[in-house]
Parts: C-alpha cells; structure tokens; sequence
C-alpha cells in the first residue's frame, strides 16, 4: 500500500497554500498524484433558498462563487506548476449543506485527503465539514496540517494514540506506509486500563504486528497527568520533537463531540504537527 492519489479541498485562497505545499511534498515522496477540488461556496444559505428570495441576489451569490472558485483553481495551477508534480485541478460550487457530496465523490476514489487546520481565526465555517465528509462519506483517511507546520514528505518520528479502539487500529492501518518510512515510532498508551486485555503489557500486541512489518517502535505509557487527553499528546509530541500523530478519529458519537469536544476536536485545534486521521 502506498499514497498515490493525494487529494486536497481548497475553499479560500487565504488557507490553500498549506495543504497544498504538503499535498506536494507527499506527492514528490510517494511519486504519486495530487488533485486538487477548488470550491466556490455559498455561505448565504444552509442548503435551500428562503421563499420569496430576490432570483437577482440569489444570481449574485452564484455567481461569486463561480468566481471564487475560477481564482482557487487558477491559484492552484499556477502553485502546482512550479512544483514540478503529477497534478489535476477541478474547479465547482456549492452549499455548506451540500459540500458532503462533491467532497466524497473525490475522496473515495483517493489515498490520502491532505486539508487545513479546520478550527482558528480566519476559517470559514466549510471548513469542519470537509474534514467530515472525507473521514465518514468517503472513507478515506484524512491527514490535517496546522497553518505554521512545515510540510513533510516522509516522517522521522511518529507518534501513535493507542487506546484498543477499531478507529485507532483503522488509523494504524492506513497510516502503515508513514509509519514503515519513520525512523521511528512511538506508540502511546495514556492511562491503561487495570482490567483490560493488554493489561499486562499495554501496546504490546501492536507493537508486534507493526515489527513484523519492519516498523521500528517503542511503546510509552503515559499517566493522564492533564485535564485533556489530547493535551498530554500534544506535549508529548512536543518532547519526542515529533513531525506526525496517528490516531483514530471520533471515538464518541460525533453529535458528542460536538457538544462536549473531543479528544478529536481538541486535536485539531491545538496539533502543532500533522495530524492523521481515519474513521
């Protein structure tokens, strides 16, 4: 398995510079493909007009997204150009309600869907559901970059969150190409359970199938020594100077982690490397 369709989403010319210089980056190391979808999108309405609309100021709305679209595809080629890649661009509008859609039709046929950091000043509110539509309707997994991460062809140092869950172990799985090109790997178990079936040697079985794959890894046991799991990530990461997190996405219901966060949510809006995602 390798990454060989890089797929990104673009929405602003304001945050495409990010998933496109790492969208590059994996392309060059994977000789692989990109395709970049560049979205005009209409924010005015959440997926229908109210009755009674003005057909002039609905026209207007349309038409500023054709436009907004036309700019993000020419702004695209003229990047990808100089990079020197295997590249394709497509250029269309949409509804917040209906980004889903366009969305999914690419990311299902892709490996990887590279995209910003979907929380912070300055992101429109397409944003969140890009990253959603990628990991639940194309099933795809998703790697979000943070605005001032430097990109990263092949990852030194990884670190994967291991909780025994089937989103962490999906993750793993479609993360393998990253993690056997890694100098090394560093699977992190935070706070094991007493009475679980690892208890006697958390992280230990994975560490053995990923071995078998030629993955060097070593297993660190953290204790939750703040409020947030995400936090202890975070620093952790921060202390082993990793360039890339593995985890599972939206261990909770994701009507849950909307109300209450998430480790999820509280990843992607702190992660100060790339963060890999899958459902």
């Amino acid at each position: 398995m390798t990454y060989k369709t890089i797929l990104t989403v673009l929405t602003s010319k304001d945050t495409a510079e990010t998933p496109l210089s790492q969208a590059v980056s994996l392309t060059a190391a994977f000789d692989g493909h990109t395709e970049a979808l560049c979205l005009g999108v209409d924010r005015t309405q959440t997926g229908y007009y109210y009755a009674g609309a003005n057909a002039m100021v609905l026209q207007e709305t349309m038409t500023r997204a054709k436009e907004d679209a036309s700019a993000l595809q020419t702004y695209a080629n003229d990047y990808l150009e100089k990079s020197g890649i295997q590249f394709s661009t497509d250029a269309g509008i949409a509804q917040i309600a209906d980004m889903g859609r366009h969305v999914a039709r690419l990311a299902r046929f892709s490996d990887l869907v590279v995209l910003g950091q979907p929380y912070g000043d300055g992101k429109g509110v397409e944003a969140e559901p890009v990253v959603e539509a990628a990991l639940f309707e194309g099933r795809t997994p998703v790697l979000v970059v943070p605005d001032d991460a430097a990109p990263v062809g092949q990852p030194k140092t990884i670190l994967v969150a291991w909780n025994e869950s089937i989103e962490a172990m999906t993750s793993i799985r479609k993360a393998l190409p990253f993690l056997v090109g890694a100098d090394r790997v560093r699977i992190v178990v935070i706070d094991p359970p007493q009475h679980g079936p690892e208890r006697s040697d958390p992280g230990g079985m994975l560490a053995q199938m990923l071995t078998r794959h030629g993955v060097k890894c070593e297993i660190d046991v953290l204790s939750k020594t703040m409020p947030r799991v995400s936090d202890v990530l975070i620093r952790h990461a921060t202390d082993m100077d990793a360039d890339m997190i593995v985890m599972g996405a939206y261990g909770h219901s994701r009507f849950r982690e909307a109300i209450l966060g998430g480790a999820t949510r509280n990843m992607l809006e702190k992660a100060t490397v790339p963060i890999f995602l899958a459902h």
